[in-house]
């Protein structure tokens, strides 16, 4: 086989469950659901993982605990950790750049690697290796010749297995797919795509992209039918991933009515995203509101900061100045605000 170069997509399977099930090792083999501070009891908690014993019962990520209780009564049900979960990420990571690769990390649980390689398969099966061996941890590896199949292939490979999507098999695997079973289409996109009688992977290849920038733009319009022909970045960039920006949210037990009442959880929420930002030495150029209204609509309002800055005050005066924007008319469930920093170069 001839060297060439290979883009891998490393997935670690059910992560946050997987960490809670080394910290409670009597847990393997049984349904556990992680999620909020662990009560299904507690309204408005949904969850963030859950094993594949639990999956069994419909159970899934970003359901709330209330419904995943109600679908697998025999659950465990455990709070988040975030730390901890950012640490075993980055043992995993690690473990990945003990290779001569090249990686970059997309979250907690994933990464694309990079190698010019004759057999996929081989680094593929030493990855897996590696890190269980190292971390106790299991992943899936999806191997592709862009970071699209790459990523499309470990879906198909999981749990802990190692799958191969190229221009070579493309059409076979993929071509009577949906369209949302590319990366970058969601739900929404399919919807639209299927108005226009594109259902099928096969169908938005041979789509005229004149027709479709007409009706998603220049840019996205003729992307789509890229994805459906398989294409994608090809690039790993093993610079290190820098957060952009920063969000804190709450959802509330009981609807909020009183004006001042949400303008005091705006306020806090603006501090403590000050907190975490001068915390990581960076400084806020944007700040943004999200409300949530009953029973579930969202919307969100943002304002550039005249000059950067992680001042507590200023960030909370214009955290409520955005506030005043909305139409509080209806009960609040849910408030956010988000920063955006500078970029370090800046």
């Amino acid at each position: 086989m001839s060297t060439r170069d290979w883009i891998l997509h490393v997935d670690l399977d059910q992560f946050i469950a997987a960490v809670e099930i080394l910290r409670h090792p009597e847990l393997r083999g049984k349904p556990v659901v992680v999620g909020g501070s662990g009560d299904p009891a507690q309204p408005r908690t949904v969850a963030a993982t859950a094993t594949y014993e639990a999956r069994e019962h419909g159970v899934h990520s970003g359901m709330p605990l209330r419904t995943a209780l109600r679908r697998c009564p025999e659950a465990v049900f455990l709070p988040s950790d975030p730390p901890a979960y950012e640490a075993a990420s980055e043992r995993v990571m690690a473990v990945l750049r003990d290779f001569p690769v090249r990686v970059e990390v997309w979250g907690w649980d994933e990464a694309f690697v990079g190698a010019a390689i004759d057999d996929p398969e081989a680094l593929a099966a030493a990855l897996q290796q590696a890190v269980h061996d190292r971390t106790e941890l299991s992943c899936s590896v999806g191997i592709g010749e862009n970071k699209h199949q790459a990523k499309l292939a470990s879906a198909f490979a999981k749990p802990a297995g190692i799958y191969r999507l190229t221009g070579a098999n493309w059409a076979e695997v993929m071509n009577d797919r949906p369209t949302d079973a590319l990366w970058g289409i969601g739900a929404r996109i399919s919807k639209r795509l299927a108005a226009l009688g594109l259902h099928t992977v096969a169908q938005l290849a041979a789509a005229d992209p004149a027709e479709l920038a007409g009706h998603f733009g220049p840019t996205n319009g003729p992307w789509y039918r890229y994805l459906a022909l398989g294409k994608g970045e090809a690039e790993v960039v093993t610079t290190p991933w820098i957060a952009r920006g920063h969000s804190r949210e709450t959802t509330f037990p009981h609807d909020l009515t009183d004006r001042d009442e949400i303008a005091r959880h705006v306020a806090g929420l603006a501090g403590h995203v000050a907190q975490d930002a001068a915390a990581a030495g960076r400084e806020v150029i944007r700040v943004s509101v999200k409300v949530r209204f009953a029973p579930f609509l969202t919307r969100t309002r943002q304002s550039k900061l005249p000059a950067p800055t992680t001042d507590a005050g200023v960030l909370s005066a214009a955290a409520l100045s955005v506030l005043g924007r909305f139409d509080l008319d209806r009960p609040v469930r849910l408030l956010g605000v988000a920063v955006d920093y500078t970029l370090p170069d800046q």
